[in-house]
């Protein structure tokens, strides 16, 4: 093993002082008080450097390896305790994840780290009830609201407005509208007392596998979360360092090995929710005068913003008359996007209790295709995207979308779910599409019962959508699913007015069950108000 040969130093911590000998390090509490902790007692401090003793004792025994009393006489002569001090195993500075970056053997200690959180947390009970607070979306309101405060001096000089305002809107959006994905997660076992400061610095990778320090002890609502969130905060640090390929493989080998299934979203949020508690760290710092820490919060402030921009949940309405090619443009994106794809003509043969490659061929708006049945099947589509929705999950909706009515209520449904809503319509020249159904009914498995004839009835019946971006499918696949996959990442519109009131309403009921101050809850709804007057719902036909 390299660098053990260590020299001796003192390291001071806002909290602690720390005393680092060639192979051992011993750690006692500072007398301080501060927001998030008082140790200005000395039993008060003697009791905490036991507890993260015990704490870390759980993660890595060989090295926390016990704590002892300082001592003093008295004026008898018999020793009295006046302060305590950890002892642990001095590890390698070299081997810590930080410095390990550019090491080949780097995504192989990933994946060992990986395995080691997981097993860490295998070994802990799942946390429910009133303890499972702090994975409750009233509490996390509630943490991202005094993140976002904590930042606000810093706009302008170092964050730029909109970004603020943007981060302040997609977190409202998705907590409101994700309420049950939290709750279900709790349900399923997946809080648990987790590490709390999970960082590159804190993770040295040994010859003999990874070992975890300096788990955060002072507060257990800090420690106790979704595993996922755990593990987050050591993606995010790893996208700061090493890029988002890094942070994708850890929670990628994460989930492998705990067995644990999220969205994507979920993840994202997470790890825009860890860079969020950076910046807010970052800016205290600055506000004590560390000048430096104003760009640090800027760059985990960026950070955040990004991953809650990649963690938006959507809902997708990609539709279009007869063989225009939309199943095609849906598929794709489907892929881009790791989103649900819900095809209207699968949907529609389940409900008639028909096997997906079996045909029904009618005449227009006859046998299955009648507007009764066409109505059930876009009625039932919106029911499973509204679950999924709820859940953390994307939703691509392939139907033809011809009729305005159901297109309302895709929309009403959208902004009941807080969920970005993109309307997408592609369109062929009408020789090209019959082209296309005539070539594809040779195929062995398609669900659509399309015609030349149906294609030509369906133009001529066709609601106008002006709030669609067109979508020429008269082109490469290729570049019409870029050309959808650009609007989905650009147009990022945010909610539209109407959101304002009902996330008042949703996030009413955190202030309540979390105690989330009046001003708190500004910051989130000043965020819907202002990109909703700024960016309205409606789009311009390109």
């Amino acid at each position: 093993m390299t660098g053990t040969n260590q020299h001796s130093e003192a390291v001071e911590t806002h909290i602690s002082q720390v005393f680092l000998a060639a192979d051992r390090v011993y750690k006692i509490l500072k007398p301080v008080t501060m927001p998030f902790v008082d140790f200005s007692d000395r039993a008060m401090r003697m009791a905490a450097i036991t507890t993260e003793f015990e704490l870390n004792h759980r993660i890595c025994p060989d090295v926390y390896l016990g704590v002892f009393d300082v001592t003093e006489d008295d004026p008898s002569g018999a020793p009295v305790a006046v302060d305590r001090m950890m002892v642990m195993k001095r590890l390698p500075a070299d081997r810590q994840l930080d410095h390990l970056v550019d090491d080949e053997e780097f995504f192989t200690y990933l994946r060992e780290v990986a395995r080691f959180v997981a097993t860490f947390h295998a070994g802990q009970p799942p946390v429910s009830g009133t303890a499972a607070e702090p994975a409750t979306v009233g509490h996390l309101t509630a943490n991202w609201a005094d993140n976002i405060a904590a930042v606000g001096p810093l706009v302008g000089p170092f964050i730029p407005q909109d970004e603020y305002d943007r981060v302040r809107t997609l977190v409202a959006a998705y907590l409101a509208g994700r309420e049950q994905l939290f709750a279900e997660r709790i349900e399923a076992g997946w809080v648990r007392d987790g590490h709390g400061d999970l960082r590159c610095e804190h993770v040295f990778c040994l010859d003999d596998g990874p070992r975890l320090i300096d788990c955060l002890a002072f507060r257990d609502d800090f420690r106790i979360a979704d595993v996922l969130n755990d593990v987050a905060f050591l993606a995010m640090d790893l996208h700061r360092l090493a890029g988002p390929a890094a942070a994708k493989y850890l929670i990628d080998m994460y989930a492998e090995f705990a067995g644990e299934h999220h969205p994507s979203s979920l993840a994202h949020h997470y790890v825009a929710y860890r860079a969020s508690v950076r910046a807010k760290v970052a800016a205290i710092r600055f506000g004590q005068g560390d000048t430096a820490a104003g760009e640090e919060a800027r760059m985990y402030h960026r950070l955040a913003a990004e991953h809650l921009e990649l963690g938006q949940t959507r809902l997708i309405l990609v539709g279009g008359g007869a063989g225009v090619g939309k199943s095609t443009v849906a598929a794709g994106l489907g892929e881009r996007l790791a989103a649900t794809w819900l095809r209207a003509d699968e949907v529609r043969k389940q409900l008639a209790g028909m096997q997906s490659d079996q045909h029904a061929f009618a005449e227009p708006d006859e046998g299955i295709y009648t507007p009764d049945f066409s109505d059930s099947v876009y009625a039932e589509m919106l029911r499973r995207a509204e679950l999924l929705l709820t859940r953390g999950e994307s939703v691509i909706l392939d139907a033809s979308w011809s009729v305005a009515e159901h297109r309302a209520v895709a929309r009403a449904m959208a902004d009941r779910t807080y969920t970005e809503l993109v309307e997408l319509h592609c369109d062929a020249p009408l020789s090209v599409a019959k082209e296309r159904i005539a070539r594809r009914s040779a195929s062995m498995y398609n669900p659509s019962d399309a015609t030349p004839a149906i294609a030509q009835h369906m133009a001529s019946r066709f609601d106008p959508w002006r709030e669609a971006t067109l979508i020429d499918t008269n082109q490469s696949v290729a570049c019409a699913v870029d050309a959808a996959y650009g609007r989905i990442m650009v147009g990022t519109a945010g909610s539209p007015a109407s959101h304002a009131s009902q996330a008042s309403q949703a996030l009413q009921v955190c202030v309540d069950e979390a105690g989330l101050t009046e001003e708190s809850i500004g910051f989130f709804l000043a965020g819907f108000t202002r990109l909703a007057v700024l960016q309205p719902r409606q789009q311009t036909r390109q």
